[in-house]
């Protein structure tokens, strides 16, 4: 039954965010992994490994980083003195007038501060930050975004539309702009299922809306996004739209392109959007591509018409070992030249199985794999190394008959390269810990092991090549700077008809002054970068430009783009008041005087 009745929805952002989420890190602040009386445990309950003891994992990490657990780096203390505002008394009181909530708070302002890099990370525990927004802005609708872009547009604000904050380049960083007020337009409060059609499958929501909150509710009438971005817990569909976003399950629901079907965009010069909703048109370019992957440089998406589907009747995981990294990869290929790719097919090198196996506490993967390595030794070649297999986690999706055919397809190509069956425990753990590597990242800075990744997308005849390369060049530069231990890895995530999604993760311990290991990284993961282009590889396949990569953006779009982009920038927002300053710099352009 179509429903049409704008229904809100409890956000699990609290306007204060700091009660429920870290200051200083990702995540809840009640759930974490630390070090206590001899014991490393993921603490709090949210997560299957959540209450359990990673012995294994502390051993490994020792090992591999020659560290001293007790001796961690002491907790950061949340900032109790903040940067006086830049006040336009003007701009509050038209707010106050309009009924539109602000909020001047000292936290509140720092919580929307940053996104999630190490560079994030070490200013805000370094209380070091070079600006944070004047003012938090909590639009409750469409009409009310209208409204404070007008204003801004008026009194000369600068805004910076934010979501979960989840951003790894720096886009939602606050720019350091010192003679206008910031103000941080969060979205969060915004984000009611506005309709949903059952006969055309589509949904409308407003973009404020938190991936989680998404399934929530669309699974109380039976449907399902399908759309679960690594940050899938706390990033929004604004967010997704604003970066171009891949899921994990894309082979099935699409990239965030492929599931949008309409977009609302405030901008200075007016509302932004199609006419109409169809499944498809042909009238000249289409806009709703320029506001795809603009960062929050054009304007302020506010609400959003999605495709949705049925919940599937199974759901089912599975995971497959192969020799090495490269099998795998000859595997992923061909599945992906047959169309069998599954919802989620991903590809994890030897360091990530062995974290993967390391971060059971039952060790069910290595226990239930050596049973099924003796089983392939004995029955079949003797060709398997502990030092460099690597396993593929799988997720099917659909009704019970078409997955188990799914399935059979996709094992007897599996077969040919080799592999052995994993287990699904194996498939749905390896799945889920997606949502906690991040966490491992914070406890890792804990002992001042510097972890980052970085993603690209390439073509298939490239992608042997790509990996080996930028491997040896970052195990290269780390010896160059005397780094002894490190660990650098790589992983397959989305696989495309004429290419994948690669990831690259490097951990290092050398110096106990974390930000100058941040220094070193940030120099390694430029080289890296450079040498991902060289080897045909693309800026980003879905984590965006932003601040970061923003060095390298004419090099990828030619300086015809640039033109391009700044040509829509000039017409959509002349006096740059969406200053965010990612992609290309944007001078300021002021207010003319009146007379």
């Amino acid at each position: 039954m179509d429903k049409f009745e704008p229904q809100k929805v409890t956000s699990v952002f609290p306007k204060r965010r700091q009660d429920m989420f870290r200051w200083d890190g990702w995540g809840y602040k009640d759930c974490k992994i630390a070090y206590q009386n001899g014991y490393v445990s993921f603490i709090g309950n949210k997560y299957p490994i959540c209450g359990q003891r990673l012995d294994n994992f502390r051993d490994w990490v020792v090992d591999m980083f020659k560290i001293d657990l007790s001796n961690l780096n002491q907790a950061a203390e949340p900032p109790t003195h903040f940067p006086d505002p830049v006040c336009n008394k003007a701009f509050l009181v038209a707010l106050s007038e309009a009924g539109i909530e602000y909020s001047e708070d000292g936290m509140d302002r720092t919580m929307r501060c940053h996104g999630q890099t190490l560079t994030d990370v070490e200013s805000l525990r370094k209380h070091k930050y070079k600006r944070i927004p004047d003012i938090v802005v909590w639009p409750n609708c469409h009409d009310q975004v209208v409204q404070i872009v007008e204003l801004a547009n008026e009194l000369d604000v600068a805004l910076i539309p934010v979501g979960g904050n989840t951003s790894v380049s720096l886009a939602a960083t606050t720019p350091n702009i010192q003679d206008r007020t910031i103000a941080v337009v969060d979205m969060t409060q915004m984000n009611r299922l506005m309709w949903v059609s059952d006969t055309n499958l589509t949904a409308c929501f407003e973009v404020g809306i938190v991936g989680q909150d998404i399934e929530r509710e669309l699974g109380k009438l039976g449907f399902t996004l399908g759309h679960e971005p690594d940050s899938h817990e706390f990033s929004t569909l604004g967010g997704w739209i604003a970066t171009r976003a891949s899921g994990m399950k894309k082979n099935r629901y699409g990239n965030i392109e492929d599931i949008v079907v309409r977009v609302k965009m405030v901008t200075s010069k007016g509302v932004l959007e199609k006419q109409f909703t169809a499944p498809r048109v042909s009238i000249g370019p289409d806009f709703d591509h320029v506001i795809f992957g603009s960062e929050g440089t054009y304007g302020i998406v506010t609400e959003a018409v999605v495709k949705i589907r049925h919940v599937p009747e199974v759901r089912r995981y599975e995971s497959l070992v192969f020799g090495d990294f490269d099998t795998g990869v000859h595997f992923l290929r061909e599945v992906a030249e047959q169309q069998l790719q599954p919802p989620s097919m991903r590809l994890i090198d030897n360091i990530q199985f062995k974290c993967g196996v390391l971060l059971d506490p039952a060790a069910r993967w290595y226990t239930g794999f050596v049973e099924g390595l003796k089983h392939f030794y004995l029955t079949t070649v003797c060709g398997f190394d502990m030092d460099r297999i690597a396993a593929v986690t799988l997720l099917f999706e659909g009704d019970a008959k078409s997955v188990a055919h799914h399935e059979q397809e996709v094992y007897a190509i599996a077969k040919k390269y080799g592999a052995i069956r994993g287990g699904e425990h194996n498939g749905k753990k390896g799945y889920m810990l997606t949502f906690v590597v991040a966490y491992i990242r914070d406890f890792a800075w804990d002992m001042n092991i510097v972890g980052e990744s970085f993603e690209t997308s390439i073509a298939w005849d490239k992608c042997i090549s790509l990996c080996a390369n930028v491997k040896a060049c970052i195990r290269r530069e780390c010896e160059r700077r005397g780094i002894k231990y490190f660990a650098v890895s790589s992983r397959v995530t989305q696989s495309y008809d004429a290419g994948c999604c690669v990831y690259f993760y490097l951990l290092f311990k050398h110096l106990d002054i974390p930000e100058d290991s941040l220094k070193l990284f940030m120099e390694i993961e430029e080289i890296a970068r450079e040498e991902i282009l060289a080897c045909g590889g693309t800026l980003s396949h879905h984590h965006g430009v932003g601040k970061l990569r923003s060095k390298w953006y004419p090099e990828c779009v030619s300086p015809v783009g640039v033109g391009l982009y700044k040509a829509v920038k000039k017409e959509l927002d002349p006096k740059n008041i969406f200053a965010a300053g990612n992609l290309v710099r944007e001078e300021h352009q002021p207010k003319e005087d009146k007379p």
